[in-house]
C-alpha cells in the first residue's frame, strides 16, 4: 500500500537543509545520534505535527498545526528528527531532537505501509497525555496542514505510550476518541467533606 505524506512547505524543507549544513547548529543539538553520522544526512518524509487542543462537547477533536516533522536519515535509518515551526517570518527550522520517537516512527510508518487502504500520513500530539500518535488521514488528498481526525481515521500510539494504551495498535478514530476525552477531561471537584 501507498502511504501518501503531504508536501511539506518549501521553507519548512529549506530551514532543516540549512540547520544541517550549519555545523554549529548540529554541533549544539542534543542529537548524539546526528553528531555521529557517518556520511551524508538528509530530511526525509516531512510530516505535519498537528496538536490536539481539545475535544468540543460533541466529541469532536479540535486540532491546529503546529508544525512538520523531518525525520533525518543517515544510511538505512533515521538518527533524529528535525521541528519546523511558522512564525511571523514564515516557517523556520525549531530543533533537532533524538528518543523513542524516531524509532517508533518507523516502526508504525511499516505497519501502516502494510495496510491494504491508503492514507494520508500526519503526527497527532496530545500534550495532556504526553502521547504521539501516527495519523492515518483516509482523504489521501487533503491539505496535510488542515483538517480534524475523521471518526473512521486511524490512530497508532507511538512508543512509549500512556499506560492502558497499547502502543502500536492501530485504533479507529471513533475508538479511541472516548478513551483520550476521559483522560484529558479534568476530573469535577467535589463537595467539602462534611
Amino acid at each position: 500500500m501507498l502511504l501518501h505524506v503531504p508536501p511539506a512547505p518549501a521553507p519548512a524543507l529549506r530551514s532543516v537543509l540549512t540547520a544541517l549544513g550549519s555545523p554549529t547548529a548540529v554541533r549544539e543539538a542534543p542529537t548524539p545520534s546526528l553528531r555521529a553520522a557517518q556520511g551524508p544526512v538528509t530530511p526525509e518524509l516531512p510530516l505535519p505535527v498537528h496538536v490536539l487542543d481539545r475535544i468540543a462537547p460533541a466529541g469532536t477533536p479540535v486540532t491546529r498545526l503546529a508544525g512538520w516533522r523531518f525525520l533525518i536519515r543517515s544510511g538505512d535509518r533515521a538518527v533524529a528528527a528535525a521541528d519546523t515551526m511558522l512564525t511571523p517570518d514564515g516557517w523556520a527550522f525549531s530543533r533537532f531532537f533524538e528518543g523513542p520517537y524516531i524509532a517508533a516512527t518507523e516502526h508504525a510508518l511499516r505497519q501502516a505501509e502494510a495496510m491494504t487502504q491508503p492514507y494520508q500520513v500526519r503526527l497527532l500530539s496530545v500534550p495532556e497525555l504526553y502521547m504521539l500518535t501516527l495519523w492515518l488521514h483516509e482523504d489521501c488528498a487533503a491539505d496535510g496542514a488542515t483538517g480534524r481526525p475523521a471518526a473512521s481515521d486511524l490512530l497508532v500510539p507511538l512508543a512509549p505510550a500512556p499506560p492502558g494504551i497499547a502502543a502500536h495498535r492501530p485504533h479507529r478514530v471513533a475508538d479511541l476518541l472516548p478513551v483520550l476525552t476521559l483522560r484529558v477531561t479534568p476530573a469535577p471537584l467535589l463537595g467539602s467533606p462534611a
